[in-house]
């Protein structure tokens, strides 16, 4: 069975609560139970990691490939702008990562606008609020699934 490991970066373990305005009201439970239940749909396990701390998000993408991880969604939050380990992270790994965004980025503030990770990244999706999660499992499980 394919596993698609779901990471989710600092500050969004306050999802449901912060910023509403701009994340809106759904919590990262509510975005979690949406996602395992798109995966299962599929015949795929997924796997759901949260931490505020920048070594924790290198340590389990560099322990994906020994745990059998086929692919990597990752919302960086903040990291996605300034980690340049978190880049090389995942880099050195040879499992394929989705970055994804509740906001887009872009019509943000103007830090906010350069990701280092997206240079080691399959790509982006950003901008459709929890939808951009919904369609990078989509995008997950369609790679898998060709596999």
């Amino acid at each position: 069975m394919s596993r698609i490991l779901v990471m989710h970066g600092p500050n969004l373990n306050m999802l449901g609560t912060r910023e509403p305005e701009i994340y809106g009201s759904t919590t990262l439970a509510d975005i979690n139970d949406m996602l395992a239940a798109q995966a299962a749909e599929a015949g795929m396990e997924a796997e759901f990691f949260q931490s505020n701390y920048e070594g924790a998000l290198i340590d389990k993408i560099q322990q994906a490939p020994g745990n059998g991880v086929d692919f990597i969604i990752l919302n960086a939050g903040a990291f996605t702008h300034y980690s340049i380990a978190l880049r090389d992270a995942i880099a050195s790994v040879a499992v394929p990562v989705i970055e994804v965004h509740i906001s887009n980025v872009h019509t943000r503030e103007e830090f906010r606008h350069k990701s280092v990770i997206a240079p080691v990244v399959m790509g982006q999706i950003l901008g459709f609020g929890v939808d951009s999660y919904a369609a990078a499992m989509y995008t997950a499980i369609r790679k898998l699934g060709r596999a």
